[in-house]
């Protein structure tokens, strides 16, 4: 297995928890979007009705149905999602086979099946994915958020769709970057990044949203990352989820197992 393979598999375990969120409970209903997107509305507006759509909540308890597809390999498995915002963010598969935590400083997760583990910061995520990643981006994805603050660059906007395009004013030399915006809720309906020069691209879209004790959270996303002839494609289906209520997050990599190192 090559470097880059190897990067693929993090990648691909990584991203399951990066956007793994919440499906349905009582108490949770799917949002329909009714909203007309209109040419009226300035840059400035929408990335203000944006920045107002981020959920407020301490904590998340849910499941997430993830189906990978990485060539011709097709497999599925339901996953715990815990979270405290801004702090951890956590996902074990059934009996704790696997497991997987991140904080603002660390990336940790080990395999049972394998006996591996992988203890390490963001350099790795950020090469495979392309841009720099940090918890603040990871936390953005998985919300349905931008991955940078949009007040800190002038940005432009269209109508596509039924969907606000905005994009920076000056686009990155490096990386074009484009948002979706959904104009009923402001929460992001696709992220696309492209890096022509690397024949990379990864590409976010949030199929569908839900409400969670009044707020708005993805209920459906399906992420496709491709490096030159290689693809990647997750699917997931939100499940279960409950906000605010006390959760922990057990992580203790079992002795004897053999460290992952990307070089």
């Amino acid at each position: 297995m090559n470097v880059f393979q190897k990067d693929i598999k993090l990648k691909v375990v990584f991203s399951a928890m990066l956007i793994g969120l919440v499906m349905s409970c009582s108490g949770t209903k799917s949002v329909i979007a009714s909203g007309v997107a209109s040419d009226k509305l300035s840059a400035k507006q929408v990335i203000k009705q944006h920045e107002k759509s981020d959920a407020d909540f301490k904590t998340m308890n849910a499941k997430v149905a993830i189906d990978l597809i990485e060539g011709k390999k097709e497999q599925g498995h339901t996953f715990n999602l815990r979270m405290e915002k801004d702090k951890v963010i956590w996902l074990s598969a059934s009996f704790g086979m696997a497991r997987m935590m991140i904080t603002p400083d660390k990336v940790k997760f080990y395999n049972k099946l394998d006996g591996e583990y992988f203890d390490g910061d963001y350099k790795l995520l950020s090469d495979v994915v392309g841009i720099d990643l940090d918890f603040n981006k990871v936390q953005n994805i998985l919300l349905g958020q931008s991955i940078y603050d949009l007040e800190q660059e002038a940005h432009q906007v269209s109508v596509n769709g039924n969907s606000y395009a905005l994009s920076p004013k000056d686009q990155n030399v490096l990386i074009e970057l484009f948002y979706l915006i959904n104009p009923s809720h402001f929460k992001m309906d696709s992220l696309q990044m492209y890096q022509q020069s690397e024949k990379r691209m990864l590409q976010v879209d949030y199929a569908s949203y839900q409400e969670v004790d009044k707020q708005i959270i993805p209920e459906n996303i399906k992420i496709i990352a491709v490096d030159n002839d290689d693809e990647v494609i997750i699917t997931m289906a939100f499940k279960s989820v409950s906000l605010d209520d006390e959760v922990r997050f057990p992580f203790n990599i079992p002795a004897g197992y053999k460290e992952i190192v990307i070089k």
